[in-house]
């Protein structure tokens, strides 16, 4: 194993959604390098299953269950982790969920869903911790958003708002907690294979289908392995994949001219899908 102060600044680490996809891959790197490590998640099955498969995890890492949705439960849980752990110098919001579908058709309870988990999930565990992080001035907040964060991607309204949210969040936590001594960065993952791809995959539109074939897939462990290297590097932006940074940079390049580009790869993959 490589020297821990070599390799990775941080001792102890909080990721939230650590049970499965890149919550755990990045989990699994972490622990390996012979950072403390604590889960967080709902499912306690599947959350003791994941600590199992850290390694070196015996006695060291822990878990801990809650729903980031939840403020009192996060409250309580990040309580557990200080107390046991100590104040993680490393957070990291992976927690998060997704149903594609027409707008029309997605209910609204999905669209509040989206909100209390994936964007008030984030702002519940930096506020949680926060006020230990600032008074000890030091520690890294990494806030995973997604692709959709920075493209109007076809078929992801109540997605796509929720991590435009993230998004806005840490570009200002970014500016508030920098002189304070404290890191933000955010990652935009691109499409990852996880159990929560094969989810939404179920509920795809065929035009996001269409658009979704045309790019490719990473797995979680090359995602982390970005991720976990933007970190090092003290990168705000964090963007696994070539075509993924092919397609921020575009976007940030053409700014509203992203609109007709967009449109016309939609108008494109309606005429090679079957839509209502």
């Amino acid at each position: 194993m490589a020297n821990v102060e070599a390799s990775f600044p941080y001792k102890v680490a909080l990721v939230t959604g650590g049970s499965s996809g890149i919550g755990l891959a990045l989990a699994r790197r972490l622990a390996a390098q012979g950072v403390r490590v604590w889960l967080l998640a709902r499912r306690r099955k599947v959350l003791e299953a994941a600590l199992a498969s850290l390694e070196g995890a015996a006695g060291k890492c822990g878990m801990v269950v809650a729903d980031v949705a939840d403020w009192r439960q996060v409250q309580a849980a990040a309580i557990r982790v200080e107390s046991e752990a100590g104040l993680p110098d490393l957070v990291i919001n992976s927690a998060g969920v997704t149903h594609p579908g027409y707008v029309q058709d997605i209910p609204l309870d999905v669209f509040r869903q989206m909100m209390e988990i994936n964007y008030l999930g984030t702002v519940h565990t930096v506020k949680a911790l926060l006020p230990g992080m600032i008074a000890r001035g030091s520690g890294h907040i990494v806030n995973i958003a997604s692709a959709a964060a920075f493209l109007g991607i076809f078929g992801y309204t109540a997605y796509g708002a929720s991590k435009y949210a993230v998004r806005g969040f840490s570009d200002t936590l970014r500016a508030e907690v920098k002189p304070l001594g404290l890191r933000v960065s955010i990652a935009f993952p691109p499409d990852t294979d996880t159990p929560q791809l094969a989810y939404e995959n179920r509920f795809k539109p065929p035009e996001t289908r269409a658009l979704a074939g045309k790019a490719g897939v990473l797995s979680a462990d090359r995602v982390a392995d970005e991720i976990l290297r933007g970190v090092r590097r003290g990168r705000y932006v964090i963007l696994p994949g070539l075509q993924n940074k092919v397609l921020y940079r575009l976007s940030s390049l053409l700014g509203n001219a992203i609109f007709p580009l967009m449109d016309w790869m939609v108008t494109n993959a309606r005429r090679h899908v079957s839509v209502r």
